[in-house]
C-alpha cells in the first residue's frame, strides 16, 4: 500500500525559511513532486523531481526561492523554501508520479494528505 507522509509545515514570518519532507512508502515512482492550495484558489504546481535522474522542475514563482531535494535511501523528497512570502501560504501536498505522462501532464497518482504553511508579514 502506497503512503505519502508529509510534515515540516507551520507558521513562519515572511523571509523566513521552512523545510518540508515527504516519506514514501509502498513503492518507487518516477517522479514525486510538491502542489500546493491557497485558500480560494486552484491546486497549483510547485516543483518535481524525477526520481532515477534528479532532473527538477519548478513552478515560476518559487524559482529561486525553493529548493527540492530527495534522499533514495530513505525514500524521501525535501522541499526547501527560503524567503517565504505571504502569498506562500497554502496547504502543501506531496505527490508522487508512476509514469513520465503522469508526471508532465501533472496528473499525479498519489497524493499526501497535506501539511499547512502560513507566513505572516
Amino acid at each position: 500500500q502506497v503512503q505519502l507522509v508529509e510534515s515540516g509545515g507551520g507558521l513562519v514570518q515572511a523571509g523566513g525559511s521552512l523545510r518540508l519532507s515527504c516519506a514514501a512508502s509502498g513503492r518507487t515512482f518516477y517522479a514525486m513532486g510538491w502542489f500546493r492550495r491557497a485558500p480560494g484558489k486552484e491546486r497549483e504546481f510547485v516543483s518535481s523531481i524525477t526520481w532515477s535522474a534528479g532532473s527538477i522542475r519548478y513552478a515560476d514563482s518559487v524559482k529561486g526561492r525553493f529548493t527540492i531535494s530527495r534522499d533514495i535511501a530513505k525514500n524521501t523528497v525535501y522541499l526547501q523554501m527560503n524567503s517565504l512570502k505571504p502569498e506562500d501560504t497554502a496547504v502543501y501536498y506531496c505527490a508522487a508520479a508512476l509514469s513520465i505522462q503522469a508526471a508532465v501532464s501533472y496528473r499525479y497518482d498519489y497524493w499526501g494528505q497535506g501539511t499547512q504553511v502560513t507566513v505572516s508579514s
